[in-house]
């Protein structure tokens, strides 16, 4: 027990869940107040400034309203006479005589020449630190009380901190010990002292969780026997030559990881990213068909029926020259064709299914599944995946995502997988024109609108939001559908799509799209992943300042996928700093990495998947986006530690190792 913390200090602490004395020491300070003397003729216009002067006035008191008071003093700070302001604090004109030397920190008018304090010190300079920390507090704690907590719980018990990294790395990244860099972090010197221990912190949070990853990987290749998948290279060869274009580079690069897992006594276990419209479905293609020859059958699973049956369309052009037999499986499909299904998929006479999560009902029965394909998996949870995995004996499992996660994203929320990224556009691909507009543009936008429908093609339009909220005066999907309907009325068909209508609603209305039967469809945000339609070459964003940059990203992929030069309007009047950077970036790349990046930075990763299933551990000093090259460096740094034996064995590691058996890794307790 830490002298001088008495029952009900303790009881106020463990509120915020600290428990133990480690737990005081490794509650972190989030930010300091800056208590160095200084001139004022340097500081900025309502910024905090700690000054020291003498007392040139007798004190003045003013009460008003119920138990308000205002105290004021003229001060003398070097070649400054300042006014002084106290608010509430009536006690201090006992404490205040004329020529005193006191100390104030307050906020500084610029203007007025006036402090107001909200701190006094009589006599000279007395500050502990010229930092002092501020940390987060809850229920009866005070700042002064957790202060002095903490520097209890340092004094009595710092010198017994553990040190957990090993003399190597700390050496070889120059790196505070522990002792110190706790020592530094609560009681600086200045702010050096700071962003070094800040330095071994964030390494040490970054190591001990990529550590996990890595031990996780290692767990799950040495526990999951693969199937070895033996590929005939040269039926191989033939039918990527037989394809429609040639592969691009990356497209090469990919395909031959996705191989080389498969025949590796590994099972996969694979995240491909690639922008929109990279070229994920060949690559999805070639592999399938590496597995069917191989003697195995295939499954992709995707979020949408009309994504699947879209998926199933184009693989069947690709593969069924090459005598696979490729079927379609969603809830749609009822009776005795279901029953068909069914019976030739177990009987081993379909070679790849496709279809939504339809593919994981009980009844679903392979012959011999041998490899596992799911498109935009984080649509999907880790036990639908799973259920889908458990259909095979080891099967290999690719995850694919259009939706560019950065890379510090990928390795943190992926780090227990291999990552492959299609980082090339295919030949010939036209770049999709993005402009923004003010919403006072309208009239604008809408006749190149029909510019673009007198040649024959077709318009999303995307809202935020479905029906009137008071809140929120943003337009609607219902109003803007009406609008258009009038103003398009007797020349092009509207169509409407939201969240509200049930999924058989949304489906007729996307067909409707896709055979052209309507020329503009107006929907919520339920367009975004993966649907067709070459002949639409524009599309319309509302209030586009609601969304994120992968968001707008995934959006604008809807259009520019025929040969015809396509268009992306956003249509916002921003009234942050952020919304209007968001809409410059938009006009400035279609590049969903970069973007992704972009985005990362302007909104976070708790944001950036949604807090929910992000997958992305709360770290106490360390941030994945600004310290991401220190990420790289810990992942790089667990990987080959994980695969050393020295980590296993040299006590040098066995903090490390502790640290990691505490998790369970290693007796497969995390694994989904």
């Amino acid at each position: 027990m830490i002298k001088g913390i008495g029952e009900e200090s303790a009881e106020a602490l463990a509120e915020m869940n600290i428990l133990t004395i480690n737990d005081l020491l490794e509650h972190f300070p989030y930010r300091y107040e800056d208590y160095r003397l200084r001139d004022l003729s340097e500081v900025k216009h309502e910024e905090k400034v700690t000054v020291e002067g003498k007392v040139h006035s007798e004190p003045s008191l003013v009460y008003y309203g119920r138990k308000k008071s205002k105290l004021s003093i003229r001060l003398l700070v070097d070649r400054y006479l300042i006014l002084v302001t106290f608010f509430n604090q009536p006690y201090l004109k006992n404490k205040l005589s004329v020529n005193e030397t006191i100390t104030v920190t307050g906020k500084w008018d610029q203007h007025r020449q006036v402090i107001t304090a909200n701190e006094m010190h009589t006599g000279s300079y007395t500050q502990n630190h010229d930092y002092e920390p501020v940390y987060t507090l809850k229920g009866k704690l005070t700042m002064k009380g957790m202060r002095k907590y903490i520097k209890l719980a340092f004094n009595q018990f710092g010198e017994l901190s553990e040190e957990n990294l090993p003399a190597t790395l700390r050496a070889k990244y120059k790196l505070l010990s522990r002792f110190d860099a706790l020592k530094a972090l609560h009681f600086p010197q200045g702010m050096e002292d700071v962003k070094q221990s800040r330095r071994r912190f964030v390494y040490e949070e970054f190591l001990c969780f990529q550590l996990k990853m890595q031990a996780l990987r290692k767990f799950e290749r040495e526990h999951s026997p693969g199937l070895q998948q033996k590929i005939d290279e040269t039926k191989l060869n033939a039918f990527i030559g037989s394809l429609p274009f040639p592969l691009t580079n990356a497209q090469k690069r990919v395909v031959n990881e996705i191989l080389d897992d498969m025949k590796s006594p590994y099972r996969m276990n694979r995240l491909l990213q690639g922008d929109v419209g990279s070229g994920k479905t060949v690559v999805a293609a070639i592999s399938l068909y590496g597995s069917v020859i191989a003697g195995f059958q295939g499954a992709l699973m995707v979020p949408t029926e009309i994504l699947a049956e879209q998926h199933a369309q184009s693989l069947k052009s690709l593969l069924e020259p090459f005598s696979v037999r490729c079927e379609l499986l969603t809830s749609s499909i009822k009776g005795k064709k279901r029953k068909e299904i069914l019976q030739q998929l177990s009987e081993g006479e379909i070679d790849v299914l496709i279809g939504t999560h339809a593919l994981i009902q009980d009844e679903v029965a392979f012959r011999n599944l041998g490899y596992v394909i799911t498109d935009e998996q984080h649509r999907f949870g880790v036990e639908q995946r799973r259920v889908l995995r458990e259909k095979g004996e080891n099967p290999d499992v690719l995850f694919m995502t259009a939706t560019p996660i950065p890379r510090t994203l990928a390795i943190t929320a992926f780090g227990e997988m291999d990552v492959s990224i299609i980082d090339e556009m295919p030949a010939g691909r036209k770049s999709i024109e993005t402009y923004w507009a003010r919403h006072d543009m309208l009239e604008r936008v809408l006749a190149f609108m029909e510019k673009e429908l007198r040649k024959g093609h077709q318009a999303y339009v995307i809202c935020p939001l479905i029906e009137e909220s008071e809140k929120l005066d943003f337009q609607n999907a219902v109003e803007v559908h009406s609008t258009l309907s009038f103003h398009f009325q007797n020349k092009y068909k509207v169509g409407l799509m939201h969240g509200r209508l049930s999924s058989e609603e949304k489906d007729a209305a996307m067909k409707s799209f896709t055979a052209n039967e309507i020329q503009v469809l107006v929907s919520t945000t339920v367009v975004e992943v993966g649907v067709n339609v070459p002949n639409a070459t524009m599309m319309v964003i509302y209030d586009a300042e609601r969304f994120g940059l992968s968001q707008l990203h995934q959006l604008r992929g809807r259009v520019g996928r025929g040969s015809d030069q396509s268009f992306c309007i956003l249509l916002a009047d921003p009234k942050t700093e952020v919304g209007k950077e968001r809409m410059k970036i938009m006009s400035e790349t279609n590049d969903g990495f970069v973007l992704s990046e972009k985005d990362l930075e302007l909104r976070g990763p708790g944001d950036f998947f949604g807090r929910k299933q992000s997958g992305i551990p709360e770290f106490k000093v360390a941030d994945m986006v600004h310290d991401y090259r220190a990420l790289e460096t810990a992942r790089n740094d667990a990987a080959v530690l994980i695969q050393s034996d020295a980590f296993w064995k040299a006590d040098e590691y066995e903090k490390l190792r502790n640290e990691l058996l505490k998790t369970g890794v290693m007796d497969g307790e995390k694994l989904d």
